[in-house]
């Protein structure tokens, strides 16, 4: 009864309502849809694409993931490669954000209903401040988009000549602010390991990225750490701590790996390679070194950092930082014997604890249930099959070489992936899930644990 009177709540008057989680999934699969055709047409290829190859790609850029199954640089049009890049913008944006943009811009109000998809789509616990929250994140894209652009094209330029170069300056600008990992090389960015320009840029620019725009308009309107909000505080402490975890892991264990660093002649190769590829798996998905050829163990710490992702309201995708550290706060206020929860002065309520249960749960549940099935469909290793799953599910794009051997069971999981990774778990729940609220109020009972 409870299931029947939340779909009937879901129609009333003959009109659809939906929840904006529901809506937003519904609008993302649509440009998702809207991309497919676009690269389907014959002037977005060189060579001809299938059904398959166009949905993966646009599913891929529209959730800023980077799995690819077709080398854009090589196999698609200038046109197409355009395609991809608007597809990136509009899924690292937001397609809410998007429409509030161009709404502002021709002077149009923007109503309750508006404000309440916008809330949802960047992540938001209230309504307020949120016109503000969009202007800065469209001057935040604005400039490191650009400024990226310009300092690429001293590198891209002189290599490829005018007009190619800045081509590709501007694509990969876009691609590495939105945590996408496309790239028109088909070596990614191997070819710039060692060149200082690349590797600062691109990094800053997917670093700032993954923040998100709810950490950087924090940052532009106070002053000083004890004014930053509990978020911000959280953000910045664990993306730091997660940096020097991915590039010292990094080191340690691939220090004298001949498929990686033990190839590089130089010690500032080795500490260059250490860095981009220490911080990339937070959802950037772009390489300087063959993943392929890492070791299992930091294959495994690739995958850890790729499920964990980067922040809320940010371009990157994963189960976010801020759930991963009231994960480690929760676990060590329990061996402590704390029955609250706090960080840096500031208490965290048990409903954000319940919330991060969820999001572990839902999020490992989803990535063990789709690596079940890439192994049935699949005949890749164990361990190359959950990197694939977790770099989908991160939105991250780093692959140790199966994506392009998948079949169209492995195609279809792996798009399921990047979706989910997008739209957010959490998303799944509104489909599954309807709210009731209990009757009866039960006495608690103990339970034994561990």
């Amino acid at each position: 009864m409870a299931r029947a009177r939340g779909l009937a709540s879901l129609v009333r008057g003959g009109t659809i309502h939906l929840p904006p989680p529901a809506l937003l999934a519904f609008l993302y699969a649509g440009l998702i849809g809207l991309g497919a055709v676009l690269l389907r047409l014959p002037v977005a290829s060189i060579t001809v694409i299938t059904w398959s190859d166009a949905v993966f790609m646009a599913t891929s850029a529209v959730t800023v993931t980077g799995l690819v199954v077709i080398d854009p640089g090589s196999e698609l049009s200038v046109f197409g490669q355009a395609v991809i890049a608007a597809l990136i913008q509009l899924g690292g944006l937001g397609l809410m954000t998007f429409a509030v943009i161009v709404l502002s811009s021709l002077g149009l109000p923007i109503g309750l209903p508006q404000k309440l998809f916008l809330q949802e789509d960047l992540g938001q616990t209230s309504v307020h401040q949120l016109l503000r929250l969009v202007t800065v994140i469209f001057q935040v894209v604005l400039v490191a988009v650009l400024l990226g652009f310009a300092l690429l094209a001293f590198v891209m330029v002189p290599e490829m000549g005018f007009g190619e170069g800045l081509w590709h300056a501007l694509f990969h600008s876009i691609s590495a602010f939105n945590n996408a990992g496309f790239s028109l090389n088909p070596d990614s960015l191997t070819r710039y390991a060692s060149n200082p320009l690349v590797n600062i840029v691109i990094t800053a620019l997917f670093i700032v990225g993954g923040l998100g725009f709810a950490v950087l308009s924090d940052l532009s309107r106070r002053r000083g750490w004890r004014q930053y909000s509990l978020h911000t505080k959280l953000m910045l402490a664990g993306t730091a701590l997660l940096i020097v975890i991915g590039a010292g892991g990094f080191a340690l264990l691939e220090w004298n790996n001949p498929q990686t660093l033990g190839s590089l002649p130089g010690l500032g190769d080795r500490l260059w390679v250490s860095w981009f590829q220490g911080v990339t798996p937070r959802t950037a998905g772009f390489n300087t070194t063959d993943t392929a050829g890492m070791r299992d163990g930091t294959t495994l710490l690739t995958i850890v950092l790729m499920v964990i992702g980067g922040g809320p309201t940010s371009t990157a995708g994963g189960i976010k930082v801020t759930t991963f550290l009231l994960a480690m706060l929760a676990t060590a206020a329990f061996f402590r014997r704390q029955d609250r929860l706090n960080a840096f002065g500031h208490g965290i309520a048990l409903d954000q604890v319940l919330k991060v249960m969820a999001l572990i749960t839902i999020g490992a549940s989803i990535i063990v249930g789709s690596l079940f099935v890439l192994v049935l469909s699949e005949d890749g290793d164990f361990l190359e099959l959950l990197f694939e799953a977790a770099s989908a599910f991160g939105t991250v794009g780093l692959s140790q070489g199966v994506t392009g051997e998948l079949s169209q069971m492995g195609r279809a999981v792996i798009c399921f992936l990047m979706f989910i990774g997008r739209v957010g778990p959490l998303t799944l729940g509104f489909f599954l899930a309807t709210k009731t609220p209990p009757r009866v109020r039960y006495p608690s009972s103990p339970i034994y644990l561990g």
